[in-house]
């Protein structure tokens, strides 16, 4: 039996660059790993792929991203499935943080390693740019600019050590309705970018930026109410991550983020207050 931390991610920068042919968009993001992880654990199994969600509303089926990371590894290497997987969910579902897809890329690492690593960190990236967006920056394992539809990865500039909390007003975002509700046209158009440079936390908390958030913001206008609330609790700044709904305070300083992660939890709202850090 194995066991192993997913980690949540957060976009410091998030800008939305155009609408491409296929539906999907074009993208320039800066997005971290942090602190707050699933657990999962993976057994030797029964032949096939089992997988479990203990009180966690997924499904433990093939429609669960991480049955498909399993069975895809598999038939990779053309080798009979055989194991048990079990999530144990602390990464909020649909939030804008990545669980799901840290959990399929977790699984597809997790099992290459027990099966001696046939495949490389290439062949790894490969599969998981078909299982979802996001799941390639996981397997990546760094602090990352993503562009493209988020496949297209270059290591980033070391950042300073940050810590954040985290607000979860506990309903559910669709991506896709929220990328559908920016409304932007086609275009073949060059992209032309520049990647920014931050050698300070200030640097980081200044430019914060996501497109995505006058959307949601739009849809669901209680994420503004939680942004204010994490500034006037000390944060720098704050800003949502992804699609929301998921909003994060950043702070350079690890004791002004504990005694605002502690405040919030003690206003008793409704809402899911967690503190983490940068990995």
């Amino acid at each position: 039996m194995i066991t192993k931390a997913a980690p949540a991610k957060i976009n410091l920068y998030l800008r939305v660059l155009r609408k491409r042919e296929d539906g999907y968009h074009d993208i320039l993001s800066l997005m971290q790993r942090i602190s707050l992880c699933d657990e999962m654990t993976f057994t030797p199994g029964p032949n096939r792929i089992v997988i479990h969600c203990p009180d966690s509303p997924l499904p433990e089926d093939e429609s669960n991203i991480v049955y498909r990371a399993a069975a895809a590894f598999y038939s990779r290497i053309a080798t009979q499935p055989d194991i048990e997987i079990t999530i144990r969910k602390r990464i909020p579902i649909a939030a804008g943080l990545g669980g799901g897809s840290s959990d399929a890329a977790t699984t597809l690492m997790t099992l290459n390693e027990i099966s001696g690593c046939p495949l490389t960190r290439k062949e790894l990236l490969e599969i998981g740019a078909k299982l979802g967006a996001d799941v390639p920056f996981f397997i990546f394992g760094n602090t990352a600019w993503a562009s493209g539809i988020g496949d297209c990865l270059i290591e980033a500039a070391p950042l300073p050590p940050l810590w954040f909390v985290l607000i979860n007003p506990g309903f559910a975002v669709s991506t896709k309705f929220v990328y559908q509700g920016l409304n932007l046209g086609l275009t073949n158009e060059r992209i032309n970018y520049s990647i920014p440079r931050f050698y300070t936390g200030g640097e980081v908390i200044r430019s914060l930026t996501n497109d995505l958030e006058k959307v949601t913001l739009k849809l669901h206008p209680v994420l503004g109410q939680i942004k204010s609330l994490l500034l006037a609790s000390g944060a720098g700044g704050a800003l949502m991550s992804g699609s929301g709904p998921t909003v994060f305070g950043v702070f350079t300083d690890e004791e002004s983020a504990l005694q605002a992660e502690h405040r919030l939890q003690k206003e008793g709202n409704r809402w899911s207050v967690v503190g983490a850090r940068s990995l």
